[in-house]
């Protein structure tokens, strides 16, 4: 749900920014690319009645398109809810760029993984505003703008602090964590991955905001290094998931291998892959196992709110749908079809016969 609600989301909010709080369908109807709605954005819109209220515009007799109630209050919920959360969101951004290599990123990655970090998709367009003094843009080659973190703090990842809270971490360089396993009903590893495994989980850890240039790439400890960046990757967004194909983009900026897609199908037990709306979803199993290892964040609470509008424009248009065919059955025009057609089929049934009898074949 939450893929589909992505564009949603977008287009709510130019009809949300509008000063007048509704727009002609003139406005979106040519920009389906941009908001990543792959039919009609007219069509789109009328899916979500729940969301999306149509009213004939005072011109021309245009479908224009403005907010429901509902989805008013719930706009003005996420407003509020960004102002309070500016801080948290910020600290998340900072993160996720101090794992890269140069701890800077071109603002185009960035804006492709705003969703994924609770960020509102116009963060980058107001950087004056939502900048503080240790997040400025910098040139980058090949002609690109980017965000880069100037910082001494030293930051653990979640696997550390957990592990801290646990007694089983003392901080100390090249200290092995064991990654929280999650087994799938029903899977079970062959025993010698298992054996692997549990050799696996004693080879040293290396957070993701440490040094690795010096690690060899083809060794169990890089190999750590990548599952731990993805475990803290997956901690950083909102849903702790993300869609495989989304991620490929940060392999030259994270220093990760070319088969980094790989890793989480030989880690089953720490990810779990969802190939569901024809999407392949990595999903971090520990945040949905272990409730109390990762907090869940208030963003959320919103996106369900919007989900929730989205199931019930579903039931409205599925209703509406059986409602038009049952007037349509109890009409005399649908009569009148079923008798041509009954018509043609007998046509067509004559006309079998004929050439069956003439060819010889009855």
């Amino acid at each position: 749900m939450s893929i589909q609600l992505k564009p949603i989301i977008s287009l709510k909010n130019v009809i949300a920014q509008n000063p007048n709080g509704c727009v002609p369908i003139s406005d979106v109807s040519k920009k389906g690319l941009h908001f990543d709605v792959k039919i009609k954005v007219a069509r789109f819109l009328r899916q979500y009645p729940s969301i999306f209220e149509e009213f004939t515009g005072p011109q021309y007799n245009l479908p224009w398109f403005r907010l429901t109630r509902e989805a008013v209050e719930i706009d003005r919920e996420e407003r509020k809810l960004y102002e309070n959360c500016k801080e948290d969101l910020r600290e998340r951004l900072k993160k996720f760029i101090l794992m890269s290599k140069q701890k800077v990123l071109p603002l185009k990655v960035i804006q492709g993984m705003l969703w994924y970090l609770g960020l509102p998709e116009d963060f980058l367009e107001c950087l004056d505003m939502n900048l503080d003094g240790s997040l400025r843009v910098v040139e980058m080659e090949e002609g690109l703008k980017g965000l880069a973190v100037e910082s001494n703090e030293r930051f653990l990842s979640v696997l550390q602090r957990n592990a801290m809270k646990k007694g089983v971490y003392s901080n100390e360089p090249m200290e092995a964590i064991e990654f929280p396993l999650f087994p799938s009903k029903g899977v079970r590893l062959r025993r010698k991955i298992e054996v692997w495994l549990k050799e696996f989980q004693q080879v040293p850890y290396v957070s993701p905001y440490e040094e690795y240039s010096h690690l060899d790439p083809n060794s169990d400890i890089a190999e750590k290094r990548v599952a731990g960046f993805l475990h803290e990757l997956l901690c950083l967004f909102v849903e702790h998931s993300a869609e495989r194909r989304r991620l490929l983009c940060l392999k030259k900026y994270f220093g990760l291998p070319q088969k980094v897609h790989k890793a989480f199908e030989r880690h089953p037990y720490m990810f779990y892959l969802s190939l569901r709306n024809k999407t392949c979803t990595a999903i971090l199993k520990e945040a949905y196992c272990d409730k109390m290892a990762i907090e869940r964040h208030p963003v959320l609470r919103i996106r369900n709110k919007y989900i929730n509008l989205m199931k019930e424009s579903e039931s409205i248009t599925n209703y509406l749908n059986r409602l038009t065919l049952r007037e349509y059955r109890n009409s005399s025009y649908s009569t009148e079809v079923a008798e041509l057609v009954n018509d043609q089929y007998l046509q067509t049934v004559q006309v079998a016969t004929v050439l069956q009898e003439e060819t010889g074949q009855l």
